[in-house]
């Protein structure tokens, strides 16, 4: 018997939340219904980076509960948009808002899944990452169960990357093996890169169309310093974030890129920053996944920048580099529909990580369920 459910990501790229209505089948099949995507505003975005880098206990609780008012109305207007009523929901799946990720140790994602309990009537599962991290895992990447049972290619290996404010890929030998299944982060994706634009051109909170970057030189030698990180040299299962390949780290781009090349443009610490998350990736994908190249698909913010994904394509000549919605449906609904799916796994009992992927000490039933 199929039902409807709802699946909602708010990721570290701070874009906005991301909504969408899915219909899943028995044998996990998954159907994307409708699709919504609301941004936030400079405000908003600011709110949050500042809970991230400063917030203290009451301004977590207060934006614990403003983000699930936030989450329910990305809800509301999605239903609205599919002409579905709420009743006919099966339940909603929330990956929230992480303010905090550090790999191994501690996660914490805000949404208070309480408000959209009490404003849906369904069962909501939430906090996906603590059970991973409480068995010993990194926490992330959670995607890669998706990647292997809906997004595989049935009969040859594929690759899977989103490019959202940090990158990650799940390598599939074919769709269904969840045991053959590689997956890490690979680094930043647009984090470090939309932070250097905010920086540079005040005007704009990301580089439309990749416009920026195009017109500008990356300081090749700035690059390569700041992948001697150790991250970078670290063997998967490995994840990171904003803790990490943050604001600090942007800044850290610009002044040293400043330092190499002083009369540097806007455009030229712009495409600096674009050159490190495409070397950051064509780099992890070249060291740590099977040699030969295979299928790449690409979703995420990343795969609507032009200069990016071309840029990515010559880095990865082996590899046939193309949009995930070429094979799917539009990227940017990809994670959301993830979690939906992870939440599905999560009510049926089922495991919901790859333990190959993040570390943990087996297979476990993912997040907390709030009931209706």
């Amino acid at each position: 018997m199929s039902a409807l459910a709802v699946g909602l990501m708010s990721g570290t790229s701070l874009d906005g939340v991301d909504a969408a209505l899915v219909r899943i089948e028995p044998r996990a099949r998954v159907t994307l219904v409708a699709f919504r995507s609301d941004s936030y505003s400079a405000e908003e975005r600011r709110r949050l980076l500042q809970a991230m880098t400063q917030g203290g206990a009451r301004e977590l609780a207060e934006l614990n509960v403003w983000l699930g008012e936030r989450f329910a109305g990305a809800v509301t207007e999605l239903l609205r948009q599919a002409d579905v009523a709420p009743q006919e929901l099966a339940f909603i799946a929330s990956h929230g808002q992480t303010v905090w990720h550090e790999p191994g140790r501690a996660t914490l994602q805000l949404g208070d899944p309480a408000v959209l309990a009490e404003r849906f009537g369904v069962p909501v599962v939430s906090d996906f990452r603590s059970r991973d991290v409480a068995a010993g895992g990194q926490g992330a990447p959670l995607v890669p169960i998706a990647d292997a049972l809906l997004f595989g290619h049935p009969k040859s290996p594929r690759a899977l990357l989103n490019i959202g404010g940090m990158a990650n890929v799940t390598w599939v030998p074919r769709r269904g093996d969840v045991d053959g299944v590689l997956a890490f982060d690979t680094g930043p994706g647009v984090a470090v890169l939309d932070a250097v634009v905010r920086a540079v051109r005040p005007d704009l909170t990301f580089d439309v169309g990749g416009a920026l970057a195009a017109q500008g030189r990356p300081q090749d030698a700035v690059v390569d310093e700041l992948l001697a990180h150790p991250f970078f040299s670290a063997k998967p299962p490995k994840s990171t974030g904003r803790e990490t390949f943050g604001e600090a780290f942007a800044e850290q781009l610009r002044a040293r890129t400043l330092a190499a090349a002083p009369g540097a443009s806007a455009a030229d610490l712009v495409a600096t920053a674009l050159s490190l998350t495409v070397r950051s990736i064509a780099g992890q994908l070249t060291r740590w996944l099977p040699p030969g190249g295979a299928e790449l698909l690409v979703a995420g913010g990343g795969a609507r920048n032009p200069t990016l994904m071309r840029a990515l394509a010559a880095a990865l000549p082996q590899w046939s580099v193309r949009p995930f919605a070429e094979a799917f449906f539009e990227g940017d609904a990809k994670e959301a529909v993830a979690f939906a799916f992870l939440g599905w796994l999560t009510l049926e009992g089922k495991p919901g990580n790859v333990p190959g992927a993040t570390g943990a000490r087996g297979p476990r039933v993912l997040g907390r369920i709030t009931p209706p």
